[in-house]
């Protein structure tokens, strides 16, 4: 394992990412065939991807709407007495059910990203687990209603690939583009949301099929658009440093065109329409306190519907896309 003081020292170059941008193309793409594209050899590409998996900074992950299986996903928020956050952070961070975890401003606050495939477990966690944890003060549960995008790479600039090498690792699939989601898949899902490169052997004892079976319903959830690969890269690495959660408040009938706009900013890494006393959830990624207040000011200030934004900045990610982080930092 690398220690928080090598982790600290990685620095991107070039060839980094590359194999990020690749991935970020074809998640499931062999290393070989990243490197035929990117004109090294495959031992170069998985050296290059483990070395910054082991580190922490990377990981790639398989993601699936959690509502074509019956699911839902809900944004929490959580006040706790001070001093007692970053403690329930951690145990937040521990579950199953949670993908993301982070503490807000003030550090008393936290935000967190919770998928529940029924009502029980909405309720066990919601209305019972957390309401009956000592130090938390209050609780609030925003139901995700539509996920207009988002997922700022900061990948762009040096490294990254010409439109010839993006056409040369899209994956081509043959699968059935009629398939839907099963409950069958859920243990498929469940091993591809913590690693998205696992091996087909992997992949097979996880789920009690053949690694032929495994591999023919992969390409066929992709090929429904039901399966996709997500490449999550620790944004200081990409040399951003402020980290914020917005809430926002849009008339509703305009959401559906402010969502959109929004979501294609590129500061703007998640964007979606909730439930709650705003209706607007946007998570943002700026290089620095400057470029984030220049964000507010101009590109998210300038749209005519937004009436009233409250911002948190995230001061530490405990948790990020379903795996808790082995070493924390503030931001």
């Amino acid at each position: 394992m690398i220690d928080a003081m090598v982790r600290e020292s990685v620095v991107l170059d070039d060839v980094d990412r590359g194999v990020l941008t690749a991935l970020a193309v074809d998640g499931r793409a062999s290393f070989a065939r990243v490197g035929e594209v990117l004109g090294v050899s495959d031992r170069t590409v998985a050296r290059r991807y483990a070395r910054l998996c082991e580190a922490n900074l990377v990981r790639l992950v398989g993601d699936v709407d959690a509502r074509r299986l019956g699911g839902a996903e809900w944004i929490v928020r959580v006040r706790c007495e001070q001093g007692s956050a970053a403690q329930v952070a951690e145990a937040l961070a521990r579950r199953d059910d949670t993908r993301w975890v982070n503490l807000l401003s003030g550090g008393t606050e936290i935000s967190a990203s919770l998928r529940s495939w029924s009502a029980t477990e909405r309720d066990e966690l919601i209305l019972h687990r957390l309401q009956r944890t000592a130090p938390v003060v209050a609780v609030t549960a925003h139901s995700v209603l539509h996920v207009f995008g988002g997922g700022r790479q900061g990948l762009d600039g040096p490294g990254s690939l010409t439109p010839d090498q993006v056409a040369a690792l899209r994956p081509v699939h043959v699968g059935d583009q009629a398939t839907d989601l099963a409950d069958t898949d859920r243990p498929l899902l469940r091993a591809l949301a913590l690693d998205g490169r696992a091996t087909y052997p992997v992949l097979a004892a996880a789920t009690g099929w053949s690694q032929s079976r495994v591999a023919r319903r992969i390409d066929a959830l992709r090929a429904a658009g039901l399966l996709s690969f997500d490449v999550d890269v620790d944004t200081e690495l990409l040399g951003y440093r402020a980290e914020a959660r917005l809430w926002a408040s849009v008339p509703p009938a305009h959401l559906a065109e402010t969502g959109a706009t929004i979501a294609a900013h590129p500061e703007v890494a998640f964007c979606a329409a909730t439930t709650g006393p705003t209706n607007l959830l946007i998570s943002t990624v700026c290089r620095d306190s400057a470029d984030l207040y220049r964000y507010l000011t101009d590109r998210l200030g300038g749209l005519p519907h937004v009436n009233a934004v409250e911002t948190a900045p995230v001061i530490r990610t405990v948790k990020r896309v379903g795996s808790p982080l082995r070493t924390t930092r503030a931001r």
